[in-house]
């Protein structure tokens, strides 16, 4: 059953104008060629809750939750009247530093098992660029192997434009759950190397989302001891979704360092890096560490406040329960509409994706997937995961699960 198209005449115009004095019009992924031009809005309003609202007045439940950092959901009272407070109260921008870092990194060491201290910076790219320095400087070494996305600073960007080659010539990439391919690049230039860094749930760039094989991290973090380097987990994304201590708690192996970040502080701009003394203590004097906004307190309210609240109201296991629900309802309908394709991930976070074939029909069924998703005002992006939040209510969850039955119906009409 095919539905009308939306209403994005608004999102249109504002987007022509904006290409005059922006460029690309907005930046990054939230370019419209990442959805499916002409059908997804390109500027929200507002939200509240698990729902947002675009500027023609179309309201979406929202599973792509801004890439992540809304766990609870928009517009939280209790932690937006925690930062206000401040604002009012105290301020927020100053020559010296609030003491709430030192709540925040104690905060750390009670919940996440690596973090003996901490560090806060303003992005997830900040952070894994500050671990990266860390580790060289630990270990005297120069060269980096990696899994995962982490970020667009000059070392790990996946578009080389404006990038010289001598600034990543020294960072090596493989597989995530290819063990053997880590142990060739080691094999190679372990004795070079000074970290190994990786997302311990694997979510590759618009591929499907993989949990780690029996014995996976566990191996990454023998070898790269073997080779005296620095393991570190990228929990940007797993961090304070997962489970509280991130992903090294819930699958049981504990990193050199871990980066945190979007979660952490439901919407607030601020990233992590935590681990053991003996490297984060490089940050003392040998690595520099500094910027004008790096200590700016309102992200650290906002972050203390949003991990009371997950662990007050018990919000991840809520998460768990609504996503594995979700997530065994659309596989079923999956496995009963055989139109190429699947859903992975675990219950905080999924995809679904379309198997790729020889004639390369899969990308017009995504692409009609999505279409239809979207006109049914279900927001999902058709090239990176969802997630689910607090405030997806079940009402919100079985609409969406009716919705992807329909479009699951309008591709076996039409590529029958």
């Amino acid at each position: 059953m095919n539905v009308q198209k939306l209403n994005l005449t608004n999102s249109v115009k504002e987007f022509e104008y904006a290409k005059s004095l922006i460029p690309g019009g907005v930046l990054g992924i939230r370019r419209p060629y990442n959805f499916v031009e002409g059908e997804y809005p390109i500027y929200f309003d507002s939200g509240k809750g698990g729902r947002v609202t675009d500027i023609d007045g179309n309201e979406y439940i929202d599973y792509l939750c801004a890439y992540g950092p809304m766990i609870i959901g928009n517009r939280e009272e209790e932690i937006d009247n925690a930062v206000i407070e401040q604002i009012r109260e105290k301020g927020f921008c100053f020559s010296l530093t609030q003491r709430y870092q030192n709540q925040l990194a104690e905060k750390f060491r009670e919940i996440i098992p690596c973090a003996e201290m901490s560090l806060f910076v303003c992005t997830g790219s900040d952070a894994t660029s500050t671990a990266i320095r860390l580790a060289r400087s630990y270990t005297g070494k120069t060269k980096i192997i990696r899994c995962g996305y982490h970020g667009w600073h000059d070392w790990c960007c996946e578009v080389k434009g404006g990038i010289p080659k001598k600034l990543y010539e020294d960072v090596y990439e493989f597989h995530y759950n290819d063990l053997e391919g880590l142990k060739v690049l080691l094999k190679e230039h372990g004795n070079d190397t000074a970290a190994v860094i990786i997302t311990p749930f694997g979510h590759p760039l618009a591929e499907e989302m993989q949990e780690p094989q029996p014995g996976f991290l566990e191996g990454v973090k023998e070898i790269t001891h073997k080779y005296n380097a620095v393991c570190i987990f990228d929990e940007i994304r797993s961090g304070f979704r997962i489970s509280m201590g991130g992903a090294q708690q819930y699958y049981g192996v504990i990193p050199d360092l871990a980066v945190f970040g979007k979660a952490m502080a439901n919407g607030y701009a601020i990233g992590a890096v935590t681990g053991k003394a003996e490297i984060m203590k490089r940050g003392e004097s040998d690595v520099f560490i500094s910027s004008t906004f790096f200590p700016n307190s309102l992200s650290y309210v906002a972050a203390l406040k949003t991990i009371e609240m997950l662990e007050r109201d018990k919000v991840l296991e809520a998460i768990w329960q609504k996503g594995n629900y979700f997530n065994n309802k659309v596989k079923g309908l999956l496995d009963k509409h055989k139109v190429g394709a699947r859903i992975t991930g675990i219950a905080p976070m999924m995809f679904i994706t379309f198997d790729k074939d020889q004639a390369k029909q899969y990308k017009a069924k995504r692409t009609d997937f999505y279409t239809q998703i979207i006109r049914r005002n279900v927001f999902l992006q058709p090239f990176h995961h969802g997630y689910i939040c607090y405030r997806h209510t079940q009402e919100d969850i079985d609409y969406t699960i009716k919705a992807i039955e329909e479009a699951l119906f309008f591709l076996e009409e039409k590529y029958q």
